[in-house]
């Protein structure tokens, strides 16, 4: 028997596996591998570089999801330093697409979620604290995505682990959520689960599959790293992000904390942009830019198919809440092992 949570229910999905819309990977090829495997596939449509490129990536994911699986498009707001990216035209064609299932995530969603609803879109937002998440359900959206301070990319400023988050989500939120942020196996599951949360969304784990655009280099090191191999940046201007531990990391480490309170965005600006990203990936130079990678690296010993992830990952987390789990409760009268389905 499948897990079947309220997730899985509202948004057609045969797992309560998530992939997170993220910048650089969030391809349709990967989506539609996570969708086809039982999970949602979600692409981050900025990725695409236009409004109606956009579009192109939108058809092409569902011509490689089989069977109509279910897929998602993620629509992340952010300040900009220069013209704003044009995010109205992208919620234009999210809709016109017909698109069943939005994440947003960034900036303040109400306006775009109100849009997404009218048009009976399921929205997902992620949210880094609970007063973020209680202002999202108030918005009217049908899923949170409570991000741990263990993510990577922006765990935000408040330092708040999954382990306390999950929790505090059980008791504040109405709507189900989704554990987000250093999730990467099985067992994780069980105890998002246990925690309250309805399932669990993924980032980095799905960076280091075979589907994932990123070169072979990247997931090796991925493959190889420990749990500490991230380091948190730009602490000082309130603007951390968790990003993979390499040379150019360690650089804008370095000059942070030298600078202290002098330290401003442009001594690291020509160190952390996105275009020598991009081109350190073309290059296939692990050590050439910054990329995001959340503490769950420590847990990536294989880059599996994400069929064959998911699949694992699944098996582990029954495994776990019917045996292990299941093993621990015993009746208060006898003292005997009982199944959990008879307690």
């Amino acid at each position: 028997m499948p897990l079947q949570t309220r997730i899985t229910e509202m948004l057609g999905i045969a797992h309560p596996i998530v992939m997170g819309g993220m910048t650089g990977v969030g391809t349709p090829e990967l989506a539609a591998a996570v969708s086809n495997a039982g999970g949602l596939g979600i692409i981050a449509i900025h990725n695409a570089g236009s409004p109606e490129e956009g579009r192109k990536w939108i058809r092409r994911t569902r011509s490689l999801c089989r069977n109509n699986v279910p897929f998602g498009v993620n629509l992340t707001i952010l300040p900009s330093m220069g013209p704003p990216p044009p995010y109205d035209e992208y919620a234009r064609v999210i809709i016109e697409e017909n698109v069943r299932i939005v994440e947003t995530a960034g900036s303040n969603p109400q306006r775009f979620v109100q849009r997404f609803k009218s048009a009976n879109i399921i929205t997902i937002h992620k949210c880094i604290s609970i007063r973020h998440a209680k202002k999202a359900e108030g918005y009217g959206v049908d899923i949170v995505s409570l991000d741990g301070f263990e993510c990577a990319g922006h765990p935000g400023e408040e330092d708040i682990g999954n382990f306390v988050l999950q929790a505090r989500g059980a008791v504040a939120l109405t709507v189900p959520y989704l554990c987000s942020g250093g999730v990467g196996d099985g067992k994780q599951i069980a105890a998002a689960l246990a925690l309250g949360a309805d399932g669990v969304n993924c980032g980095t784990r799905f960076c280091a599959t075979v589907e994932c655009n990123w070169p072979e280099s990247y997931k090796r090191r991925m493959e190889e790293a420990s749990e500490t191999d991230t380091v948190l940046m730009l602490r000082r201007l309130q603007n951390t992000c968790r990003v993979f531990r390499n040379d150019v990391a360690v650089e804008v480490e370095e000059i942070e904390s030298a600078k202290g309170e002098e330290f401003e965005f442009g001594d690291v600006a020509h160190l952390v942009n996105g275009k020598r990203g991009r081109e350190a990936e073309r290059n296939k130079d692990a050590d050439g830019g910054i990329w995001s990678a959340g503490q769950v690296v420590g847990l990536i010993e294989s880059i599996p198919t994400c069929k064959e992830l998911i699949d694992a990952m699944v098996k582990e987390a029954e495994d776990t809440i019917r045996s292990r789990m299941n093993d621990m409760v015993r009746d208060s009268s006898t003292g005997m092992t009982q199944p959990l389905s008879r307690l």
